[in-house]
């Protein structure tokens, strides 16, 4: 099949992705597997570290004590990647290091133990680092990752040192370099919810550039990257997608671009600054407790303090005689906090209540289709069947999968999960009518 994309330059960009043909919304772009991809840290113990499932139950390797399997089939199929990552982890227990230094490393053994890569149209020496542009900070930061890098291989430098220079692109020998260019062009990988699961690096993705209302996203099997169009693209048009969280206001979508990828967004949303007002609306000396309580509250939530979680967010979201409205992005943020917690806690009635508020302002803020807005909707269908909602779960699942089948696809794991759960509410539907 003839590529849908090739490599082209972007006017005031570099690099970039078009399309070579026409592509219906909701079709296939591309799909990739990493060059190198590592389980998240805050994953590790949740997530097989080589297919990337989440199981309840994992095999823990007894060397580094820090890699997790499915069973032994994973483990066997993960040895060859594993084999040196093992010995550089089990000489820094009790340490661990950052999700980045464990990715550069395991690149610099893929790229060690394959020796010739596959062809991509976008080679590593290519990557960009952004060293020359980056404050001195940001650049301070970035040497004590490549310290740690260092320290990492350190058990396997006599081994690596000559096969380094044989196959690993000059400018990415130097340890600094290599950290630069994995921070700024590695993407997460997530589940088919959109939940962080892990980090990789898929060289030629690596020239799409961004949009702040793109026209393709990405969704993972695995650690299998799929690359989907959500607009109609015309021939030759650039494809896009989203490096950040878009429902951000302009100055602080423009400053995370700025500071992690090193450019100033110039999209049609920035320049019009468009959602700024609504996400702002409400009365400011009632919704700036809820900005300033959000930072306490995200710590809380990492700590997975879900009581405090929701005994915080329950005081901020108390009735307001509409001096904030739900559009209001803080406590849109606050409402979210609250429905997570409630999940966490089994209060079902309440989180069924927290996300039916947020639904209406997801539908303004993710255009569909948009990934973000159909699995806020499984959510929310989740609950209501769980409550035994029959008609309210059809009609919220049915939402949900008129969005999924075009950003997933319809083979994905999740679309076919969604799809399952329908054909049960039928069932039930059925069943209830028939005992009327």
């Amino acid at each position: 099949m003839a590529p849908k994309l090739e490599r082209f330059t972007s006017p005031g960009k570099g690099n970039g992705l078009r399309a070579t043909g026409r592509i219906r919304k909701g079709e296939p772009v591309y799909s990739a597997e990493p060059l190198a991809c590592c389980v998240s840290n805050k994953a590790a113990r949740q997530v097989c570290h080589h297919c990337f499932t989440r199981c309840e139950s994992l095999l823990r390797c007894s060397q580094c004590k820090m890699a997790r399997y499915c069973d032994t089939t994973c483990q066997k199929r993960a040895w060859s990647g594993h084999k040196r990552e093992c010995k550089c982890l089990r000489s820094l227990l009790p340490r661990i290091p950052t999700d980045s230094v464990r990715l550069a490393a395991r690149i610099i053994f893929t790229l060690v133990r394959l020796r010739s890569l596959a062809p991509s149209l976008y080679t590593l020496e290519e990557h960009e680092s952004h060293l020359s542009s980056m404050s001195p900070q940001k650049r301070e930061g970035l040497s004590q990752l490549a310290a740690m890098l260092q320290l990492y291989l350190q058990q396997e430098v006599p081994n690596l040192t000559q096969e380094m220079t044989l196959v690993i692109p000059p400018s990415c020998q130097e340890p600094l370099s290599l950290i630069a260019k994995v921070t700024c062009n590695c993407f997460t990988i997530s589940d088919g919810e959109l939940q962080e699961i892990g980090v990789g690096l898929y060289p030629s993705l690596s020239l799409l550039n961004h949009d702040c209302r793109p026209n393709c996203v990405m969704v993972f099997e695995g650690t299998k990257l799929h690359l989907r169009a959500v607009q109609d693209i015309s021939p030759k048009e650039e494809l896009t997608i989203s490096y950040i969280e878009t429902v951000s206001l302009t100055v602080d979508r423009q400053r995370q671009l700025e500071e992690q990828y090193h450019f100033t967004c110039h999209c049609q949303r920035c320049d019009s600054q468009d959602m700024d007002g609504l996400m702002l609306s409400g009365d400011e000396a009632a919704w700036r407790p809820m900005k300033e309580a959000l930072p306490r509250l995200g710590e809380l939530q990492a700590e997975f303090d879900w009581q405090a979680v929701l005994e915080g967010c329950s005081s901020l979201l108390l009735p307001d005689g509409g001096a904030v409205p739900d559009e209001n992005l803080y406590k849109l943020r606050v409402t979210d906090l609250a429905l997570d917690a409630c999940v966490h806690l089994a209060h079902w009635e309440e989180a069924l209540r927290y996300g039916e508020k947020t639904l209406p302002v997801y539908r303004q803020y993710y255009p569909d289709p948009h990934p973000v807005h159909g699995v806020q909707l499984m959510r929310v269908g989740k609950l209501h069947h769980y409550l035994g909602h029959i008609e309210e779960t059809m009609d919220t699942f049915t939402q949900a999968y008129e969005i999924i089948k075009v950003t997933h696809g319809s083979a994905h794991p999740l679309t076919c999960d969604l799809r399952g759960k329908l054909e049960e509410c039928r069932a039930d539907c059925k069943k209830h009518i028939h005992r009327l």
